[in-house]
């Protein structure tokens, strides 16, 4: 019989998740000095008591959606593992919700099956190639997204935005000449996407677009998906801390993650009007600037390494109030699980070449 690394392993080491070791690996002796000084290996599983081990992983979206003012929520529909078109199309009537709309796994993470549905034939397509609980959810046409790293902390109340990213969706423009898909492979970013821009728009790619005539290809602000990471640290003030401590503060048991959302303007973004948040993800949330292609390694190590100390204040601070974080050997057990869920070893390690 012949050796085989654990499907876990081959996931996180030969697949999705490579870059990120890689980048954390000069961070590692930080993260043992703080989990020494927080006084477990697992203490930001004692961040966000509101959220199963913090947000770790395999948390429900809809569940942390449903912590915060439905004011600040797109319309939203939660479908049952299973469900049919019938079932889905009555949930939309029921809300008022129209196509377009966009489709997620309940769980998930890295945009993994987040697509735009612009009508009935395509959900219909979409729930029969998902196997998960889904979230639909209104089409938000508001033309700026943004993700906010939000923390306060429980004891000191020392609250802040340590970090604001702005995603700028991936699209081209034409010169008159070149067809969409040479206007992919001439842009470094882009043209890693060619392989699911070819299977969403098929021939399309073939046109040419007229001078100076810009084409959205990726709906999805997701920087595995295309959408380069701008940094909105420029947009951070005392207003705007206030206006996400307002909407965090009637969310009891949260307090440090990053709000994903779309606002009409950045007048209605520091009046806390016109925001609607589309998820909510925990302790894991990456300070997203750091992709800025603009910033360099250090500063990202810099700025990574302060929400890593973030993380281990508020930790220690709701240990003090008797919050527990999750056992070593349970969290060890939940990521052997988490990482061994979904594709087999063949179809990971074909990814991977």
């Amino acid at each position: 019989m012949r050796n085989k690394l654990p499907l876990f392993l081959v996931k996180i080491f030969y697949y999705e998740y490579w870059p990120f070791w890689l980048f954390f690996l000069p961070l590692l002796p930080y993260w043992v000095y703080l989990s020494i000084r927080s006084k477990s290996f697992t203490y930001f599983t004692a961040v966000n008591p509101a959220i199963p081990h913090s947000g770790v992983f395999g948390e429900s979206k809809s569940d942390i959606l449903s912590l915060i003012d439905h004011s600040f929520l797109p319309k939203t529909v939660v479908l049952e593992k299973g469900s049919s078109l019938a079932q889905a199309m009555i949930s939309l009537r029921a809300e008022s919700l129209d196509f377009p709309i966009i489709a997620k796994p309940d769980v998930g993470e890295r945009g993994t099956s987040v697509e735009k549905i612009d009508d009935a034939s395509g959900l219909e397509f979409y729930l029969k190639s998902s196997n998960d609980k889904i979230i639909l959810q209104e089409f938000v046409q508001y033309p700026i997204e943004l993700g906010v790293l939000y923390f306060r902390k429980p004891l000191t109340g020392e609250k802040g935005i340590s970090s604001i990213v702005i995603k700028e969706f991936m699209n081209v423009t034409g010169d008159g000449r070149s067809s969409i898909r040479e206007l992919l492979l001439n842009d470094e970013r882009y043209k890693i996407q060619l392989p699911a821009m070819e299977l969403k728009y098929g021939e399309a790619l073939d046109s040419i677009l007229n001078r100076g005539e810009k084409r959205d290809l990726q709906p999805i602000g997701n920087h595995c998906l295309g959408t380069k990471f701008l940094s909105g640290q420029h947009l951070i003030n005392d207003q705007l801390i206030d206006v996400f401590d307002a909407i965090a503060e009637g969310i009891p048991g949260f307090f440090q993650g990053r709000f994903d959302l779309k606002v009409s303007d950045l007048e209605s973004l520091y009046r806390g009007e016109n925001i609607r948040i589309l998820e909510l993800n925990g302790v894991t949330s990456e300070p997203g600037h750091i992709y800025d292609p603009e910033l360099n390694l250090i500063q990202a190590y810099r700025d990574t390494a302060l929400n890593m100390k973030i993380t281990s204040d508020i930790s220690i601070e709701n240990q003090k109030l008797g919050i527990q974080v999750t056992p070593f050997r349970k969290m060890l057990k939940l990521i052997i699980n988490h990482f061994s869920e979904g594709q087999n070893e063949k179809e990971i390690l074909k990814k991977a070449v």
